[in-house]
């Protein structure tokens, strides 16, 4: 412990350098810019600097695009509050209670908990990357194909499980959402499915285009249909601060969502979106009103925007430990490394303690960065709401499309938009849940690519999933929840047939 702390000491006198705090500072603003824009996310703006972080030192470069890439995981919750579009797919789940608040005057307190929430899920989160970073990292190795198969199939298990309402529906939009995430080509045969001609299919349907569409788009039909435009409550200075109840009722999502994220971010894949599915899930299981869920509940709000920010810290400690990304933003980090010469791996935190511990040290004074950039912006942002409808509505259509388009410069992702738009509209009117279609595109390239590299590795044989330890426990756990799910509809059939005999032994008589 006293050499972590004397390394940590080592850290912050790189870190407070007046450069690397002008590179921390930076990184957070445009990370945070570029998390409002629709469609943009952390990656592209990462990608996008990193040319710019060549003349610069390893440290400092690091220091800049690690503050973009935890600033965008906070700036997309502020669209997703105030206009219910998701500044990244990591906000989908902000969406559905954040905008609730802002409908009825709670936009204030629901961007207030969401950078408290981020800045205390990244600040522990960096304190379980600096101590456990080495045997979480080793853990995180032990997960194979089979592994991973497993996990992900329990996880959608979970997510339709937990989410409230009735399983099967959601359940149906989770398999929705992989079939539109089988659309592209088929990585092991290079044979295009689904595509119907279309060579921008090729790369399949974006994360982007379906998440505005369900969300932004859908939210702007569902409101043009209505016969009176949905009153918004025009918040007074006193009602931007979270009220005493607000910030108990915040408390056990903010630490759940931090433990929760923080370790599905060291698994492999789009960890920093999945967590926040699946903290939603668990507040919304462990809560005494899930009724009150999706109508403006600060829970729904706390847990996902903590394991949004936990999981961008947990997926940097096998990237830092053992020079292995968990994803396409760490190896986008692993690559500016390695631009600059350095190779992350086990050794990396011997060789390069300077690098590592500065690293460590700008990331808790980032995270304090964020929160002191973004709370006082609260009111700013909470007047955006008090623009007329008919200037707003146009205004947030417009930036759909720029944020859409603006990924891959694709006409062919505004229709994919357009058209999830009018499907989202649709599915609102039956009660269907949207949030599983976005989750299911994300896992459905992954899910697949596991279950074929499994079947690859045992010749065709599906008994390796229970053959592997951690695979087997998996699927048990899966099994476990689907006997949970289907309880209530075998106690209402044997519910019934006991009706039926009495009432039969009832006419003999």
């Amino acid at each position: 412990m006293v050499e972590t702390l004397q390394n940590l000491l080592l850290g912050f006198s790189a870190a407070l350098t007046p450069a690397n705090l002008f590179y921390a500072l930076m990184g957070c603003l445009i990370g945070t810019m570029v998390g409002v824009l629709p469609g943009v996310g952390p990656l592209a703006g990462i990608s996008l600097l990193l040319p710019t972080t060549f003349g610069l030192n390893p440290t400092a470069a690091l220091i800049l695009l690690a503050g973009v890439y935890y600033g965008a995981m906070y700036g997309g919750s502020t669209t997703s509050i105030l206009m219910r579009i998701p500044g990244e797919a990591a906000s989908v789940m902000t969406c559905i209670d954040g905008y609730a608040m802002a409908q009825r005057g709670r936009a204030g307190p629901a961007l207030a908990i969401a950078a408290i929430g981020s800045y205390i899920a990244g600040t522990m989160s960096v304190v379980g990357l600096m101590i456990l970073a080495p045997p979480l990292a080793k853990f995180a190795l032990g997960f194979g194909p089979p592994e991973y198969s497993t996990l992900l199939i329990l996880g959608l298990l979970v997510l339709g499980y937990m989410t409230g309402g009735s399983m099967i529906k959601n359940l149906a939009m989770i398999i929705l959402g992989l079939l539109f995430g089988m659309i592209g080509i088929d990585h092991f045969t290079g044979y295009f499915r689904f595509s119907y001609g279309i060579v921008a299919l090729g790369d399949g349907i974006g994360v982007v285009p379906v998440a505005v569409g369900l969300f932004g788009v859908a939210e702007i039909l569902a409101s043009a249909g209505q016969p009176t435009r949905p009153e918004v409550l025009k918040p007074h200075l006193r009602d931007l601060i979270p009220s005493g109840q607000e910030f108990r009722d915040s408390a056990g999502p903010i630490g759940r969502g931090t433990i929760l994220g923080f370790l599905i971010g060291i698994i492999p894949g789009s960890a920093h979106i999945i967590s926040t599915f699946i903290s939603y899930a668990v507040e919304r299981r462990v809560s005494k009103h899930p009724e009150r869920f999706g109508k403006g509940a600060i829970e729904g709000v706390a847990g996902p925007e903590s394991a949004n920010n936990a999981a961008s810290c947990g997926a940097l400690v096998p990237m830092l430990a053992l020079g292995v990304p968990t994803g396409p933003i760490p190896a986008v980090l692993l690559a500016a490394l390695m631009v600059h010469g350095i190779n992350p791996g086990p050794l990396f935190i011997k060789e390069q303690p300077v690098i590592f511990w500065g690293l460590i040290a700008s990331m808790y004074v980032g995270n304090f960065v964020l929160l002191l950039l973004n709370l006082p912006l609260v009111g700013i942002f909470v007047n955006f709401l008090r623009i007329p409808y008919k200037v707003l509505y146009p205004t947030i259509l417009m930036f759909c499309v720029v944020g859409v388009y603006a990924v891959n410069t694709s006409v062919v992702d505004i229709v994919i938009m357009t058209v999830m738009g009018l499907l989202g509209y649709v599915l609102r009117k039956f009660d269907f849940e949207t949030a599983p279609i976005v989750l299911g595109v994300v896992l459905a390239p992954i899910i697949e690519m596991s279950l074929r590299q499994s079947l690859a590795m045992s010749a065709g044989s599906y008994a390796i999933f229970i053959q592997r330890p951690i695979s087997l426990v998996f699927l048990v756990a899966a099994l476990v929840m689907i006997f949970l799910a289907l309880k209530p509809l075998i106690r209402k059939g044997l519910d019934w047939r006991a009706r039926l005999i009495k009432a039969e032994n009832g006419d003999a008589l």
